[in-house]
C-alpha cells in the first residue's frame, strides 16, 4: 500500500504552534543575547501567551480536525471542549509568568530556560485536551511532564529541590509506563488507538478491555494525584520552587482530567457500568485522604498539596457523573476553571510571604498578616473560603454544579461524602484565617506589581464566578454540547 501523508490543517493547532514555537524562539534568542539582557524573557513569554490566547478565543465555535490519514478520524480535534481548556491552560501560564519575575530573582533562579520550559509544558497541556488518539495523548503527556521534572529541580543544589525532581521523574515515568501498557491492551481489544474507532470496537467488556481501562485509570490517577496514587504530591510540592508548584498544581491536574474525560466519555460510555463505580470509589477515597491528612500539616505548601489531592476527588465526582448526567462534563470544566483562579491566588500570597528558600511557608508565619497587610489577609481569607466552598465564592458554585451532576447520575452517596469532607476541610482552611486575624506576629512581605496584580485578578474572578456563575457554567456546558457530544454522535 502506497504511503499517504496525513492531511494537515494548521488552523486547529495554531495556538499550540504559537506557544511551543515561542518557547523554541526564546531558546534561540537566549543563545544570542548577553547575560545582562536576560530579563526580557518574561515579557517575550507574555507576548506569546497573549497571542495564543487571542487565537484560542477567536476559534470558539469552530469545529474541525487535523492530521487525517486515509479517511481515518482526525488525530487532533478542535472543538469548544478543547478551546475552553486551551483558554484555561493559557490563563494559568499567563498568571504564572506575572508571578514569576520577582520570586525567581529573589531566589536566584531567574534564568530564561524557566520560561522556555513553561511554554513547552503549556503546549503539551493544550494537546492533552485536543488529542483524539491514545498514542498522541501519551506523547502530549510526556511533552507537559518532562519540562515540569526539570523545573522542579531548578533550585539545585538545594537538596529538597533535587529530591523533588527525582521523585517526580521516577514516579512520573512509572505512571507513564502503566499508561502505555493500558493503551496497548486497549489496542489489543479494539484494534485501534483512535478514540472514535475504540468506541466502535467496544462490543463487549472482555478481560483485555477491562484490564486496559484499569491501567489507564491507574496511570491518570498518578497524574492527577488521586489517592492512593498521590504519594509523590506533598514532597514534590514542598521541594519544588513555589512558583513551579503553583503552575503544576493547576496545569498538570487540569491536563490529566482533560484527557481522562475525553477518553472515558468518548471511548467507553458503553462500559460505564464498569468504570463509573471505580472512579466513584477513587473519588471518595481521594476526598477523604486529602482532607483528613491536610489537617495535621504545619507547612502551607504541604497543606495546599493535600488540598490539591482533595480537589482532584471533587473533580472525579464529575467524571463519575459524566455518563449518567448531561451536566457532568460541564461541571468538571467549570470546577477546573474556578479552581484555576482560587488556587493561583492562594499561591500568589504564599510567594509574597516566602522570605528565602522554603522559609516563611509555615502556617505560623501567617500570624499577624491582617495587621501588617489587611488587604492581603482579606484576599487570602477569601481564597481559603473559596477552597472550602463557602457561598458567594467560585469554589461554592463549582461544588454546587458537581454535586448536582452527581445527584442526577444517582450518585447520592458520593455527594454525601463530598459534602462531609468539605465540612472537614473547613478546619484547616479556616485555621489560616484564624492565625492571620487572631495572633500577633512579625510578617515580612515581598510585594511586586506582578504578584499583586495576580492577587487582584484572581480575587475578582473568584468573586464573579461565585456571584454570577451562570454565564461561566453555560460556556462550559456549550463546550460539551458542541464538542464531545458532537463527536460521540459522529460529528
Amino acid at each position: 500500500m502506497e504511503f499517504q501523508p496525513p492531511a494537515i490543517n494548521f488552523l486547529p493547532i495554531l495556538p499550540v504552534i504559537i506557544v511551543v514555537g515561542w518557547g523554541l524562539l526564546l531558546m534561540v534568542i537566549d543563545l544570542i543575547l548577553p547575560d545582562d539582557k536576560k530579563g526580557w524573557a518574561a515579557w517575550v513569554s507574555v507576548v506569546g501567551v497573549v497571542l495564543a490566547l487571542a487565537q484560542s478565543v477567536a476559534l470558539w465555535g469552530w469545529s474541525g480536525g487535523t492530521f487525517v490519514s486515509r479517511g481515518d478520524p482526525a488525530m487532533i480535534i478542535l472543538d469548544n471542549y478543547a478551546t475552553f481548556l486551551n483558554v484555561t491552560f493559557l490563563l494559568t501560564a499567563l498568571l504564572t509568568i506575572f508571578m514569576s519575575g520577582n520570586y525567581l530573582r529573589r531566589m536566584g533562579l531567574d534564568r530564561p530556560e524557566y520560561y522556555m520550559l513553561l511554554l513547552i509544558s503549556t503546549g503539551g497541556m493544550m494537546l492533552m485536551g485536543m488529542a483524539n488518539d491514545l498514542i498522541l495523548i501519551f506523547m502530549a503527556l510526556e511533552l507537559l511532564s518532562i519540562p515540569l521534572y526539570i523545573m522542579s529541580g531548578m533550585a539545585r543544589p538545594k537538596e529538597d529541590s533535587e529530591e523533588s525532581a527525582m521523585k517526580y521523574f521516577f514516579l512520573g515515568a512509572f505512571s507513564s509506563a502503566i499508561l502505555v501498557f493500558g493503551i496497548a491492551l486497549i489496542y489489543g481489544a479494539t484494534g485501534s488507538t483512535l478514540l472514535p474507532e475504540v468506541l466502535a470496537g467496544v462490543s463487549t467488556a472482555d478481560s483485555i478491555l477491562l484490564g486496559g481501562i484499569a491501567f489507564l485509570l491507574v496511570g491518570f490517577g498518578f497524574k492527577v494525584a488521586a489517592a492512593p496514587f498521590h504519594m509523590w504530591t506533598p514532597d514534590v510540592y514542598q521541594g519544588a520552587p513555589t512558583i513551579v508548584t503553583a503552575f503544576m498544581s493547576v496545569g498538570a491536574k487540569v491536563a490529566g482530567f482533560a484527557a481522562m474525560l475525553r477518553i472515558f466519555v468518548m471511548a467507553f460510555p458503553d462500559v460505564g457500568d464498569v468504570w463509573v463505580p471505580a472512579v466513584a470509589a477513587l473519588a471518595a477515597l481521594t476526598m477523604v485522604v486529602g482532607n483528613v491528612v491536610a489537617i495535621v500539616q504545619d507547612d502551607i505548601k504541604r497543606m495546599l498539596a493535600y488540598s490539591s489531592i482533595a480537589h482532584a476527588g471533587y473533580i472525579m465526582i464529575a467524571v463519575a457523573a459524566s455518563v449518567g448526567s448531561e451536566n457532568g462534563v460541564g461541571a468538571a470544566l467549570f470546577y477546573m476553571f474556578a479552581y484555576l483562579f482560587t488556587n493561583l491566588g492562594a499561591f500568589a500570597i504564599v510567594l509574597i510571604l516566602e522570605r528565602d528558600w522554603n522559609k516563611g511557608t509555615l502556617l505560623d508565619d501567617y500570624k499577624g498578616l491582617a495587621k501588617h497587610s489587611p488587604l492581603l489577609a482579606l484576599a487570602m481569607a477569601f481564597f481559603m473560603l473559596s477552597l472550602t466552598g463557602i457561598p458567594t465564592t467560585g469554589g461554592f458554585a463549582a461544588k454546587f454544579y458537581v454535586f448536582r451532576a452527581a445527584i442526577e447520575a444517582d450518585l447520592l452517596w458520593l455527594t454525601v461524602v463530598g459534602i462531609v469532607t468539605s465540612v472537614v476541610s473547613a478546619f484547616y482552611y479556616l485555621r489560616v484565617v484564624y492565625l492571620m486575624y487572631m495572633f500577633e506576629g512579625e510578617v515580612q512581605l515581598f510585594k511586586s506589581r506582578g504578584v499583586l496584580a495576580v492577587v487582584g485578578i484572581t480575587a475578582v474572578a473568584t468573586l464573579i464566578l461565585g456571584i454570577f456563575p451562570g454565564p461561566g457554567f453555560e460556556l462550559a456546558s456549550e463546550a460539551v454540547m458542541h464538542g464531545m457530544r458532537a463527536v460521540l454522535a459522529g460529528g
